[in-house]
């Protein structure tokens, strides 16, 4: 059994109870589809963190706008929050960060942070056409925040929703879970408040963090 994490998002909070859950499952052998950074405050804690555990990881598109230096071009609010986390990011994460491959093959599964035509910014739509032109049987990506599971014939496609910010109008925290030839999908609560105080003291208001208290997609962040 594995277990897959996805779009963390600095929110160490949330990461630390779902890896609490994983341990309670005996899941040593977990892997990250992306987004360790962007949105909240304790970026280093969770990159520390992953590290520590050895979790390997691959590169979202925020992971991409810090090592590249880059920005959001969608969002203000994004560019605000990665401005903050370029002052704080301790070098060895930043060169952790810089070090992520874009794509994994772990156990037959075909692992991207968007989608097999742009791995680290497409917002996919599974769709049986889509992954019709795709080798493999298992597949897995982030970025959407939304937790799915969809089958097409022996292909099986699987998003683990999102540790630190879902968008699904459920705020708890999403990760899934794969035994060889099944995924599923999981949710745990967290202090959603305890961010929001880590996000005051960064100098953030409610603006920023006010869609984890019920898992909305919210119309700022609608299209990040």
């Amino acid at each position: 059994m594995i277990g897959i994490i996805s779009d963390i998002h600095g929110n160490y909070t949330a990461l630390l109870e779902v890896l609490n859950s994983l341990d309670a499952m005996g899941i040593k052998d977990i892997y990250c589809l992306g987004d360790v950074v962007g949105y909240y405050s304790q970026i280093n804690e969770c990159c520390v963190e992953l590290r520590k555990r050895d979790i390997k990881c691959i590169m979202g598109n925020h992971d991409w706008y810090m090592v590249a230096k880059s920005f959001c071009p969608r969002s203000n609010s994004v560019n605000d929050c990665m401005k903050y986390q370029r002052t704080v990011i301790a070098k060895e994460n930043f060169d952790w960060l810089s070090s992520l491959p874009i794509f994994r093959n772990i156990q037959g599964i075909s692992m991207v942070h968007g989608g097999w035509c742009d791995p680290i910014d497409e917002y996919l739509d599974p769709q049986e056409e889509y992954f019709a032109r795709i080798t493999g049987k298992y597949f897995m990506s982030g970025h959407t925040h939304i937790q799915a599971i969809r089958k097409f014939g022996d292909k099986i496609y699987c998003n683990p929703g999102s540790v630190g910010q879902p968008r699904d109008n459920n705020p708890e925290s999403a990760f899934a879970t794969f035994d060889g030839e099944n995924f599923f999908l999981h949710r745990v609560k967290y202090d959603v408040d305890q961010v929001g105080k880590l996000m005051d003291k960064a100098g953030f208001s409610g603006y920023y963090y006010g869609c984890l208290k019920t898992g909305s997609r919210n119309l700022q962040w609608a299209e990040e």
